[in-house]
């Protein structure tokens, strides 16, 4: 696939996606929220994928939110579908690795706050700066930034605008590791995960999102179950063989 603001590496079995708009501090844009949502819907049909590694081009900025363009309507086909995108990298099963490899401000904080892990550069700096420009994130930037660093640390974020280093978003629980090449470590990290489970890491994922998801995350969770108990019971075996052969179903062969 070619892209306009985004690369794509794929190398044993992780998708490295940066967002290449260095000259810009990769700022998202409406074509990036659609090519990044583009690349991971790949990642998530494609089943010798299993870990994303999320990262910003150069060793500046990893994201430091959207790109200001000019609205010619409200509707949702011209609004940058960003909230689709925090969506699809929380409930997508397959886990998602930030690589924060410089400046993570605004939108850009809220991303890899979305990602399940996160590993940063000693140079990384984290801010929102929402009050400080008349503009805020009441959904995802806020409910799940308190659910990482705690209520007051995601009030005083929100509301001061300070800026924090590598080693205090480590303290505060914002990140989980520091790497020189923090690139290099996500894709590390990303083949430790493979060594897992890809079910237990889905339905673990699934379990976590579903707390603020709410029906979605239920539906997802109870889809997972149904997947295990209808391919590997004989319960499920005998009422689906009986109803294909329009007989009452054999009850000793699963009631114990």
């Amino acid at each position: 696939m070619t892209y306009e603001d985004i690369v794509v590496s794929v190398e044993e079995g992780v998708a490295t996606i940066a967002i290449n708009r260095p000259e810009n501090a990769n700022k998202l844009r409406f074509q990036t929220a659609l090519e990044l949502l583009e690349a991971l819907r790949h990642v998530r049909q494609t089943s010798d994928i299993d870990v994303v590694v999320l990262t910003g081009a150069g060793d500046k900025f990893f994201c430091i939110g959207g790109e200001h363009e000019e609205l010619s309507s409200l509707d949702y086909s011209s609004v940058m579908p960003v909230i689709d995108l925090y969506e699809f990298i929380d409930t997508m099963p397959k886990p998602v690795i930030a690589a924060i490899n410089g400046f993570a401000v605004g939108g850009g904080n809220v991303l890899h706050v979305v990602c399940d892990l996160a590993v940063a550069a000693p140079h990384a700096v984290f801010r929102q700066v929402g009050p400080m420009v008349g503009s805020f994130d009441a959904g995802y930037g806020t409910w799940y930034l308190e659910e990482t660093i705690g209520r007051r640390r995601a009030k005083e974020m929100w509301y001061l605008n300070r800026k924090y280093s590598a080693e205090q978003a480590l303290e505060m629980g914002l990140v989980n590791e520091i790497a020189d090449d923090p690139v290099a470590r996500a894709q590390e990290v990303a083949q430790t995960l493979r060594q897992r489970g890809s079910f237990a890491i889905g339905s673990l994922k699934t379990a976590f999102s579903g707390r603020h998801t709410g029906v979605a995350g239920q539906a997802r969770m109870a889809h997972d179950l149904l997947l295990t108990a209808y391919r590997g019971t004989a319960e499920a075996e005998e009422l689906s063989a009986s109803f294909e052969q329009r007989r009452e179903p054999d009850r000793s062969k699963f009631n114990r």
